[in-house]
């Protein structure tokens, strides 16, 4: 069995696979980090190895003490990687879309993927139908968007995402959902766009934490899969177990 951990910048989830299939999943606070993986690993005394996605504020204190139960991979961009990487800065490439290229690469061999990640940040990566990763963009998350209207005006109000939402906001807070969440879907929409206009056949997956929110709506024609990552991370365990 493996132990999968991604640690993003708010929130740690953690999965356990038996061979290609996932049998536990569970999000905590990553002040818990600790004890979640004691009482995991009490309760499946099987798993063997385990693999790190580290993009927050984990504790080499805390990495330590997961090394004592079981052999620890912590992925960075020195770990081996089963396509052909073109970042030009591939040290400077983030664990996370390490793992979603590779997750790409594996959900859809010789064809041109393009993974989104909604999360704390939106990322755009593309593998081709050679196999080659050949990077993206990085944009502002939906979260981001209302602090930053908030933090960087005087008056604007701190929302969170909602389902009320028109395209004319007759209201402040109206206003604001609309032109987050609006403009969001339409920067994804358009950026598919672009890429469909280069690369045939294009599947798109959508993941990360408002990847369910957004996926109803936007126009182009989407795979909406949650634990997409910790799909990526699996197989890199067992690629870099060779």
């Amino acid at each position: 069995m493996n132990l999968i951990i991604d640690v993003g910048n708010t929130l740690l989830k953690i999965a356990v696979f038996d061979k290609s299939r996932m049998i536990f999943i569970e999000k905590k606070a990553i002040n818990d980090f600790p004890e979640s993986v004691k009482t995991l690993l009490h309760k499946y005394p099987n798993i063997k190895r385990a693999i790190v996605s580290n993009v927050g504020q984990l504790k080499k204190k805390d990495l330590d003490v997961l090394t004592i139960f079981c052999d620890v991979h912590q992925l960075s961009h020195k770990s081996r990687v089963p396509f052909k990487n073109y970042y030009a800065t591939a040290n400077t490439l983030g664990v996370d879309r390490i793992a979603l290229a590779t997750a790409a690469f594996y959900f859809n061999p010789n064809g041109n993927t393009l993974v989104i990640d909604a999360g704390s940040c939106i990322t755009y990566d593309i593998i081709n139908d050679s196999g080659e990763y050949l990077g993206g963009a990085i944009s502002p998350g939906m979260d981001m968007r209302y602090k930053a209207l908030h933090n960087q005006t005087s008056r604007l109000p701190l929302l969170q995402s909602s389902d009320l939402l028109d395209l004319i906001g007759n209201s402040t807070e109206g206003s604001i959902h609309s032109g987050v969440v609006n403009g969001i879907c339409q920067e994804i929409d358009g950026i598919i766009n672009q890429y469909k206009s280069r690369f045939e056949d294009l599947t798109v997956i959508l993941t990360g934490g408002d990847a369910q929110f957004l996926s109803k709506r936007l126009k182009n024609t989407i795979f909406a899969h949650s634990n997409f990552l910790l799909e990526g991370l699996n197989y890199l365990l067992e690629y870099n177990k060779r």
